[in-house]
C-alpha cells in the first residue's frame, strides 16, 4: 500500500480509501466485517462512512453501528482513519431533522454517530452536502468546540463546489481554524467536470481531494453489462475503453483507477468492495503506471472539460 499526505495537513492515508455506503444494505454484516478485516490487512488505514449509510425501511445509521463493532470487536480504534458525515435527516429530531447543517441538528447527530460507532472522537467530519440555507456564523461555532474538545480532528467537505470551498477557508481564517482538510467529490473517467474549478480550488486551499464513485456506478468495471445500453454515445466509448483496456491486458477498473491515482490533485479513490477479494484486486492499480500514450488515449475516449477554468473556456 501506498499513503499520501492529506493536502497540507499532517495526516498521511492510504491511496485507496474503504467506503462503507453499502455495509447493512447490499452487503451483509458478516461480509462487512470480513471486507474490513481484508482492509487493514491490505494496508488500507482509511474508512469512510456516513449517518445515513447503510439505511434501511426500519433502521438508521447501519452502516455506522456495523463499523462501530467491528472496532470495538477487534480494538482496532487506532489502526484507522475513521471518517463519517452529517447533513441528511435521520429520522430523530423531528421538525428538526431536515436535510440541513443547523447548530443543534449537527450537534445531536455527532452525539448519535459516535454512539453507534462505539468510539468517543471522528479523526474527519464531514458536511456531507453544502447547506446554502444557514449562515457560517451558526455552523462554525458548533465545528470549534468539536476540534477544541478533542470530538473531531479535521473538519472536511462533501459535493462542495470551488467557490464553497474558497468561502469556507476563508471563514476559518478569520478564526484562526485550520478549515478544511478534505474535500470528497465525485469524480471519474466518465465525470470530469471537477477538473473546471473544484479540483483547483481544492489545491490551491491546501485540501486533499477523494473521489467517490470512482467506476461511475459499477460503469467502469470489468464486470458492467452495456450491451443493451440506450445511449450509443456511452455504449461506444465503454467498447473503446474495453478495448483499450484489453490491449494493455488489465482489468477495466484496475485502468480506472490508475487513472485517479495518476491526478496529483486525488489523494485516494474511495472504493466499495462487496468482498474481500476486490480489495485485493483494487490494490493492483497502484503498481499500473499508465503510459503518456495510455493517458491520451483515455482523454479521447473520456474527453474532459479541456482543462481548468477559465483557460478551458475562455481563450
Amino acid at each position: 500500500m501506498e499513503y499520501k499526505k492529506l493536502g497540507r495537513s499532517g495526516l498521511y492515508v492510504s491511496r485507496l480509501v474503504l467506503g462503507t455506503m453499502n455495509f447493512g444494505s447490499s452487503i451483509s454484516e458478516k461480509q462487512a466485517l470480513e471486507i474490513m478485516d481484508a482492509a487493514v490487512d491490505a494496508g488500507i488505514n482509511c474508512f469512510d462512512t456516513a449517518n445515513n449509510y447503510g439505511k434501511t425501511v426500519k433502521k438508521e445509521g447501519v452502516s455506522e453501528e456495523i463499523v462501530g463493532k467491528w472496532i470495538s470487536n477487534h480494538n482496532k480504534r487506532d489502526k484507522v482513519i475513521l471518517s463519517t458525515k452529517v447533513y441528511e435527516p435521520m429520522g430523530t429530531l423531528g421538525a428538526n431533522d431536515k436535510p440541513g447543517l443547523s447548530a443543534y441538528k449537527i450537534r445531536n447527530h455527532f452525539k448519535d454517530s459516535l454512539k453507534r460507532l462505539q468510539t468517543d472522537y471522528i479523526d474527519i467530519y464531514y458536511m456531507h452536502h453544502i447547506d446554502k440555507t444557514y449562515p457560517w456564523d451558526e455552523v462554525f461555532p458548533v465545528f470549534q468546540n468539536m476540534i477544541a474538545n478533542g470530538s473531531i480532528i479535521y473538519l472536511a467537505s462533501s459535493n462542495f463546489a470551488g467557490w464553497n470551498i474558497a468561502d469556507v477557508q476563508a471563514e476559518a481564517k478569520k478564526r484562526n481554524m485550520f478549515g478544511l482538510i478534505c474535500e470528497q467529490h465525485k469524480y471519474n473517467l466518465m465525470n470530469r467536470l471537477p477538473e473546471l474549478e473544484v479540483l483547483p480550488s481544492a489545491g490551491n486551499h491546501g485540501l486533499g481531494v477523494m473521489a467517490w464513485s470512482p467506476l461511475n456506478g459499477g460503469k467502469l468495471s470489468r464486470n458492467y453489462k452495456f450491451a443493451d445500453m440506450d445511449d450509443l454515445l456511452i455504449r461506444n466509448q465503454l467498447t473503446d475503453f474495453k478495448n483499450l483496456c484489453y490491449d494493455l491486458g488489465e482489468k477495466e477498473d484496475t485502468v480506472a483507477l490508475a487513472w485517479l491515482l495518476h491526478n496529483p490533485y486525488i489523494s485516494a479513490p474511495i472504493i466499495g468492495p462487496r468482498s474481500a477479494e476486490q480489495i485485493y484486486d483494487a490494490a493492483k492499480a497502484l503498481e499500473l503506471k499508465l503510459s503518456e500514450d495510455t493517458l491520451s488515449r483515455l482523454n479521447e475516449i473520456f474527453p474532459g472539460p479541456g482543462g481548468e477554468a477559465p483557460e478551458a473556456y475562455a481563450w
